[in-house]
């Protein structure tokens, strides 16, 4: 069973989160963004959660939170936003209509070049290049999605609630990592290393990260197998692999 204000947290900040590292990643959606003016979108849901999303000199960041912004789509609820996400509800600013151009164009390409990245072709995969970023891309998104799903699923918050405090290091082998903190049974993803890690989870190979996103292998025997990597307080990793499986089941 999943819940679309869940939903709607991890669509927000895991999935249009990760324009942040599309931008970082691929030149064609860089490329976009150069050589304009700096310009923010607001995205606000009832009930639900918000952002702003800043785009500046090919480089993109997303905010907790809407205050001032260019560009504001308000939604009425969690459903609506899903809906935009899903490509069935066309969302309507309350403003910016000055800057529609740049929704319609330039953001839709941005977000069409991520589902590239995110849904690939095996024959897009077949490409090196095009695969790690979509493994890397894969990774940042599930990686948030595991503290939204801690913070705001029923049975997420119930596994949150058995994570004691503390930094949960989650990464590939020689690929990118990320830290899952863990603060009074609340988690928070940082999308980069951290020093003084109490858990350690990491996957051995990029090939491997793809496979168990796509959910074409098994992570229990992966780490029976040592292709997965645990270390630490075994309490962390156990309510992380908890968390993995809620996550599978959102992202599908």
């Amino acid at each position: 069973m999943t819940d679309a204000k869940t939903l709607a947290y991890i669509n927000m900040y895991a999935i249009l989160g990760t324009l942040e590292n599309l931008c970082q990643l691929d030149s064609e959606a860089a490329a976009l963004i150069a050589d304009r003016k700096p310009i923010t979108i607001g995205l606000e849901v009832k009930d639900g959660p918000s952002a702003t999303i800043t785009f500046k000199n090919g480089k993109c960041r997303m905010d907790q939170g809407v205050s001032d912004c260019d560009i504001k789509l308000p939604f009425s609820s969690c459903e609506k936003f899903n809906g935009m996400i899903d490509g069935t509800v066309t969302p309507i600013p309350s403003k910016g209509f000055i800057h529609i151009k740049f929704l319609l164009s330039t953001f839709t390409k941005l977000t069409d070049i991520l589902t590239k990245y995110m849904r690939p072709s095996e024959e897009d995969l077949k490409d090196e290049k095009f695969f790690e970023i979509s493994t890397s891309l894969l990774f940042y998104t599930v990686s948030v999605a595991i503290s939204q799903i801690a913070n705001n699923d029923e049975i997420g918050k119930f596994t949150a609630d058995h994570i004691v405090d503390g930094d949960i290091r989650f990464s590939i082998k020689n690929g990118p990592k990320a830290t899952i903190r863990c603060k009074n049974h609340h988690l928070v993803t940082i999308k980069q290393d951290t020093d003084e890690p109490r858990a350690i989870m990491e996957f051995g190979s990029m090939e491997l990260a793809h496979q168990l996103f796509d959910g074409k292998v098994n992570a229990i025997a992966k780490i029976g197998e040592g292709a997965i990597t645990m270390h630490g307080m075994i309490n962390m990793l156990d309510n992380m692999n908890r968390l993995l499986d809620r996550v599978s089941l959102y992202l599908a």
